[in-house]
């Protein structure tokens, strides 16, 4: 099994590296935003590598929404594909870690209720859905 692969794309690489050097007192918002963001630490689908990406912060209760919309490109961002091969993931949140499993929402009043939870923290999310012809994906990571 293969060890940590950074991300390719700089600015996410930068964010990662930011976030974890500093323990999770830094890189916890995304980009100029100023909304927060966790990291999603994942295993590649074909590699078994760990992966590290920043993700919006989506939370609901003990659990973390995380939505796929790659800023509604026709294709889903390579860590969706990440996460139905290997559920089990860990989060960090600023200085908090956790050890989850996250789970495709597909049914419907399920999804939307977690759709509408993305849209309040990140109302993008509704021109990135108008963009794109795909379903975008939306997980829940819950504790273990």
């Amino acid at each position: 099994m293969a060890g940590y692969i950074p991300p390719s794309i700089g600015w996410v690489r930068r964010q990662v590296e930011e976030y974890e050097s500093s323990g999770g007192t830094r890189g916890t918002t995304l980009l100029d935003t100023g909304i927060p963001c966790v990291l999603v630490i994942h295993r590649g689908n074909r590699t078994g590598a760990i992966r590290k990406i920043p993700l919006i912060r989506v939370k609901v209760g003990e659990a973390y929404v995380l939505i796929g919309s790659m800023g509604g490109q026709p294709k889903d961002p390579v860590w969706v594909h990440n996460l139905r091969a290997h559920p089990e993931v860990k989060i960090r949140d600023a200085t908090e870690r956790y050890t989850m499993r996250v789970r495709e929402v597909t049914e419907p009043v399920e999804r939307e209720a977690l759709w509408q939870a993305g849209l309040a923290v990140f109302a993008p999310y509704a021109d990135y859905k108008a963009k794109t012809e795909r379903t975008i994906p939306v997980f829940l990571a819950e504790p273990v």
